[in-house]
C-alpha cells in the first residue's frame, strides 16, 4: 500500500524533495503550489536586465513529476500530527507525511508575487522600461541580492550611476576578509558607490521600481539623489498557516519552524521543514534548500520502508557564496577540505564558470524536465 506525502511549497526545496520522492516505490507524492511555474529566482535580476532573457527562469511543473500530481492552490492549516492538510480553497487532502516547504517572501525583482508566469513576465519587462529610462539608482541592502542587482545593471548599462545603501559598517561582514576586499575592487572597478553604516530616513515617494527623479535623506544626515531604486532587504518567512496548526514549541518568535537534525519538526514524527521556513542556523540561500531537500527525501523514503530515519544535516560553520558581478564578475567562498583551515576563495572566473554564465538555469530545465 503506498504512502501519501504532501508537500507544501514548489520553491527550490520543494521541488527537488518532490522529486526524489516520486521516484520512489510506494509512495504517492501530492505537491500544493499556487504558481503555476517554479520562478527561478537567481535569473530573476538578469531576467530584469535582459528581458529577451528572462524566459528562462519559469520552469512549469508539468514535466516536475513522473507520478505525481501538483495541486494549485495554499494551504490553510496544517494537522499537528502530519496526516493532512487543508487548502485555502476549501479542500482537503489526508497524508502520511507532510513536508513543509513553503519559504520566504522578498521584495521584488528578486522574488516574484504574481502566481501567473505571464504577469510575473509582464512585470519584469515593464520594470525593464522603467529602469533603462533612469540614469541613477538606488539599491537599499548591500546584500548578495542587492550586490548582484549592481552588477547585473552596471553590466548592461556602464554609464548608469549606481549607489548601494547599507547600514551595515562593512559589506558582506561574515565572510573572509579578502573576499570582501575583492568585493569592494570589482565594485568600484563597475563605477558602483558603497554607502555603509547608514539606512534611508524615510522611504522615497516614489514608489520601488518605477522612474521618477527623487532626494531622499539618510540616517547619517546626507542626501542621495536618484532616479529609480530598488529595495533589496526583507526577508519574510512563509508560515503564517502553521499558527495554531503547530504546538508554539515548534515555532520560533519569527515564525520559523524548529527542526531536529533529521529536519522533522520537532517534537513531530510525520512533519518535516526545510528551507528558508527552519531554524537553521545558516543563510537562507536556494543551494542550502536543495541540500535539506536530500536529507528529507531520505528520511521519509526510510520511514515508508518502516525503518527509522537515520539522514542528518548539519549547518556548515563556514559560510558560502557564489556571487556574480554580471556574467563575467563576482566573488565566491566555499568550505576549505581540510577541517580548521581558512575558506577557499574564487575568483570571478570561476564564479562565472560554475554560476554567472548561466545562473543554473541548465540544472533547472533538468529538474523539470524542459532541458
Amino acid at each position: 500500500m503506498s504512502s501519501t506525502v504532501v508537500v507544501v511549497g514548489g520553491g527550490y526545496g520543494g521541488s527537488s524533495v518532490a522529486k526524489a520522492l516520486d521516484a520512489e516505490g510506494g509512495v504517492d507524492v501530492v505537491l500544493v503550489e499556487p504558481k503555476d511555474a517554479f520562478v527561478h529566482a537567481a535569473g530573476s535580476l538578469r531576467a530584469l536586465v535582459k528581458p529577451e532573457w528572462a524566459g528562462n527562469i519559469f520552469f512549469p511543473y508539468d514535466g516536475l513529476m513522473a507520478r505525481g500530481r501538483v495541486v494549485r492552490d495554499r494551504v490553510a492549516a496544517v494537522d499537528g500530527d502530519g496526516r493532512g492538510v487543508t487548502l485555502a480553497g476549501g479542500g482537503r487532502i489526508d497524508a502520511d507525511y507532510v513536508v513543509l516547504a513553503s519559504g520566504s517572501d522578498y521584495p521584488f525583482p528578486a522574488k516574484s508575487d504574481s502566481d501567473a508566469a505571464v504577469e510575473a513576465l509582464d512585470r519584469l519587462r515593464l520594470a525593464h522600461k522603467e529602469l533603462s529610462a533612469a540614469g541613477r539608482v538606488l539599491i537599499t541592502g548591500a546584500g548578495p541580492v542587492g550586490l548582484e542587482l549592481a552588477g547585473e545593471i552596471a553590466a548592461v548599462w556602464p554609464g548608469k550611476r549606481i549607489t548601494l545603501l547599507d547600514p551595515a559598517d562593512e559589506v558582506m561582514p561574515s565572510f573572509a576578509p579578502e573576499l570582501r576586499a575583492e568585493l569592494r575592487r570589482q565594485l568600484t572597478a563597475l563605477g558602483v558607490e558603497l554607502r555603509l553604516g547608514a539606512a534611508l530616513a524615510a522611504q522615497p515617494a516614489t514608489p520601488a521600481g518605477q522612474v521618477g527623479a527623487f532626494a531622499v535623506a539618510t540616517t547619517a544626515g546626507d542626501t542621495i539623489e536618484a532616479d529609480i531604486w530598488f529595495r533589496c532587504h526583507g526577508v519574510r518567512v512563509n508560515g503564517g498557516y502553521l499558527t495554531g496548526s503547530l504546538d508554539a514549541g515548534a515555532l520560533t518568535e519569527r515564525g520559523q519552524v524548529r527542526v531536529t537534525a533529521t529536519l522533522q519538526v520537532r517534537g513531530h514524527e510525520r512533519l518535516y521543514a526545510l528551507g528558508d521556513l527552519t531554524d537553521l542556523a545558516e543563510a537562507k540561500m536556494a543551494g542550502y534548500a536543495m541540500k535539506h531537500a536530500a536529507v528529507v527525501a531520505a528520511n521519509v523514503a526510510a520511514q515508508v520502508r518502516g525503518e527509522r530515519p537515520a539522514a542528518t544535516y548539519t549547518p556548515s560553520p563556514v559560510p558560502s557564496v557564489l556571487l556574480p558581478l554580471g556574467p563575467n564578475g563576482g566573488v565566491g567562498q566555499v568550505p576549505a577540505e581540510e577541517p580548521d583551515s581558512p575558506p577557499t576563495l574564487l575568483p570571478a572566473s570561476a564564479v562565472a564558470e560554475y554560476k554567472g554564465a548561466d545562473l543554473f538555469t541548465g540544472r533547472f530545465a533538468e529538474l523539470f524536465g524542459t532541458a
